[in-house]
């Protein structure tokens, strides 16, 4: 450095030249945090996110506020605290994916090898405990279980009480829980 560009008080280097005063980012900071913090929580819904949000958009109000007009800084602070957001939700929509995909392995990885064929041979005893149920117990525990309706539901189409309903389905439940302990 030369002694005349020491001598100037106001001498900064190019890349100082390029980002906004530290004072105006203290005062941007000052009277934006507080609106622009409960903005970002209620995008977020998360008060951690939007601390990190909010320090990515000062961050970059550091960076590039020297490009932002005066007039136009609270919006470009919200489009940007907004922007943020949004990269920090996607980022957090990957890693709870890629935990989920972990933890999904894990399991597998973690049941015995002949896990599916124990699996496959209890669905065939219970489908063979269904068979041998009366046809109005089969049909209650059908509804019920595969086609997912209320007992309410199932007693109207069937045109029967539903105390009726109940009853055969406990009934039946009875009936296939004797089967299946004999079976094993």
């Amino acid at each position: 450095m030369s002694d005349e560009n020491c001598s100037q008080p106001d001498a900064r280097t190019p890349a100082d030249a390029e980002r906004l005063p530290s004072g105006m980012l203290q005062t941007l900071y000052a009277r934006y945090e507080a609106e622009l913090s409960r903005f970002l929580v209620g995008v977020l819904r998360d008060t951690h996110l939007a601390a990190d949000a909010l320090q990515a958009t000062f961050i970059k109000l550091a960076e590039r506020g020297h490009q932002v007009r005066a007039e136009t800084v609270k919006g470009w602070l919200y489009r940007v605290a907004y922007h943020e957001a949004m990269w920090l939700r996607r980022r957090q929509n990957v890693d709870d994916a890629a935990v989920r995909r972990a933890a999904w392995s894990r399991t597998i990885l973690d049941q015995p090898a002949d896990a599916g064929l124990l699996r496959q041979e209890t669905v065939e005893l219970v489908r063979q405990a269904i068979g041998e149920l009366s046809a109005e117990q089969q049909q209650m525990v059908r509804m019920r279980i595969y086609e997912e309706k209320t007992f309410a539901a199932i007693a109207a189409e069937l045109g029967i009480p539903l105390g009726t309903a109940l009853a055969r389905m406990r009934t039946a439940l009875v009936r296939l829980r004797q089967k299946l302990e004999r079976q094993q």
